[in-house]
């Protein structure tokens, strides 16, 4: 863990950018500056191409470069769930061929972890990965994966010994997506996005060397990803603006400069998407409510909601590796912010929150986070199992009556 101060970095990194930034390098090549100089991840450790910094300090980082205007490193679920479990759990040759791609951008990745018949309860996953000598074949399907369609590689949990108990035998590997035996269809969703896909695996195969912490060691690695991504799914902080990596994606050959100066900020000059507070008081200033005193309440509530939950943000992000809750905390947080940024927004807007997009007078944002709100409640683990996980690893309460522990999965009922 590295020692600088926030003051220090900020300085440092000010310096570099200075030097560095050219709003014409494509994005490409501004990634590849990003890596080598260890800012693309400034979280993973040295020896996974980053600096081992801590949640402070990372806000530091990404508050400057916001500042400076330029273009963030890659986003994606590579970037912020791959990237550090690999770290923690991988081989210094599996950083090497892994890792540094996700980093400069150069390589798309999704998460194949849910599945129709398991989803909170996670574990219960029927994707088979059976050994072919160097090899898995890999049957099953996924479900609710983001970003499939534009994905490189996978995170892929699947169950290699059906004779072990339900969270034992499941093995973590890093699969290629694109292969004959992977078929990735969009799930359209009633905003009339599709950022989800289902995906089949039909005899799929992945190298044993793309094993992630070892045969049947699964559930601890997918355990680091999920802590990982509640932390970040909670929010908060300044953000310099960027764009998702992988060529399939399609912005590697782009202008940097461009996609910075078309990107929308958000009021702390960060780029952002959403319902912000900002945006609310511009809205209720034309709507003529921002003097009515139950709206001033209502947005008064939302901003102290999201910077109690912006500081357990960094609070969760400063203490990774342990496990006191806060990212659950932070998840919780964010799926209330959600909804009530939903019932502010129609509060303000009335029934022109109803409208979508050039019909309304808010660009149809208020509708869109009124379609969006029910997702972050599900996505990313249930309320209902954050309180699970708080009540029993944080509380240290009795945990629900489920099948014996040593029973094989193979035993188990099945849905």
């Amino acid at each position: 863990m590295s020692d600088a101060t926030a003051e220090q970095i900020r300085e440092e990194l000010s310096t570099w950018l200075d030097e560095n930034w050219d709003p014409d390098l494509t994005v490409r090549d501004w990634w590849f500056r990003l890596a080598a100089d260890g800012w693309a991840h400034p979280a993973l450790p040295e020896a996974a191409g980053g600096r081992g910094y801590g949640g402070a300090q990372m806000a530091a980082v990404n508050a400057t470069m916001a500042d400076a205007r330029v273009l963030g490193p890659p986003v994606g679920l590579g970037y912020m769930l791959a990237a550090p479990t690999i770290a923690m759990h991988g081989t210094q040759e599996q950083v090497d061929r892994l890792v540094v791609p996700i980093l400069d951008g150069t390589v798309g990745w999704c998460q194949l972890f849910s599945e129709p018949g398991a989803g909170s309860d996670l574990a219960g996953l029927q994707a088979r990965a059976v050994r072919d000598g160097d090899e898995w074949i890999v049957t099953g399907q996924k479900v609710w994966t983001s970003g499939g369609q534009v994905a490189d590689k996978g995170m892929l949990i699947a169950r290699t010994d059906p004779e072990q108990p339900k969270h034992q035998g499941i093995t973590y590997f890093a699969i290629d997506i694109d292969q004959p035996g992977i078929e990735v269809r969009p799930l359209r969703e009633m905003t009339g996005d599709a950022l989800f896909n289902e995906v089949f695996l039909d005899e799929a195969r992945v190298s044993n060397d793309d094993v992630i912490g070892g045969i049947g060691n699964g559930w601890a690695v997918a355990n680091t990803t999920l802590a990982v991504e509640r932390a970040s799914l909670g929010g908060g902080g300044k953000q310099p603006v960027s764009v998702s990596g992988g060529p399939k994606a399609g912005r590697l050959e782009n202008r940097s400069g461009d996609l910075v100066d078309r990107a929308p900020r958000g009021p702390d000059g960060s780029g952002g998407r959403g319902i912000t507070i900002g945006a609310l008081t511009d809205l209720a200033k034309h709507r003529g409510v921002l003097g009515d005193p139950v709206v001033r309440q209502a947005m008064i509530r939302l901003h102290i909601l999201g910077e109690v939950n912006r500081w357990n943000m960094l609070r969760a992000k400063a203490g990774a590796g342990r496990t006191g809750g806060e990212g659950n905390l932070a998840k919780l947080a964010m799926s209330e912010l959600v909804r009530q940024s939903r019932e502010v927004g129609n509060l303000v807007n009335g029934a022109d929150g109803m409208l979508d997009r050039s019909d309304s007078s808010s660009g149809g944002i208020v509708q869109e986070m009124t379609l969006f709100s029910p997702a972050p409640s599900i996505y990313g683990g249930t309320d209902q199992v954050q309180r699970n996980i708080i009540g029993e690893r944080v509380l240290g309460l009795a945990k629900e009556p489920g099948p014996a522990k040593g029973t094989p999965f193979q035993d188990l009922p099945q849905n």
